[in-house]
């Protein structure tokens, strides 16, 4: 009987070991889905940028071919 305690104690350490283990690369996934979104968000604010120049490019053009 206490054999049978000790091992159902050692199950319980396993799987909390596992469980912090989960958690960990939970955090992780988080970690990086946040950097990915970071990411996008710079790559938008460059296609706005790149939008604003080449529309003020294009204005530019037009006011010296009249």
């Amino acid at each position: 009987m206490y054999r049978d305690a000790l091992a159902l104690q050692g199950n319980a350490l396993t799987l909390y070991r596992n469980a912090l283990a989960l958690q960990g690369n939970a955090l992780t996934l988080y970690r990086d889905a946040l950097a990915l979104q970071r990411d996008t968000l710079t790559l938008y604010r460059d296609a706005l940028a790149l939008q604003g120049i080449a529309k003020f490019s294009s204005l530019r053009i037009n006011e010296m071919l009249y």
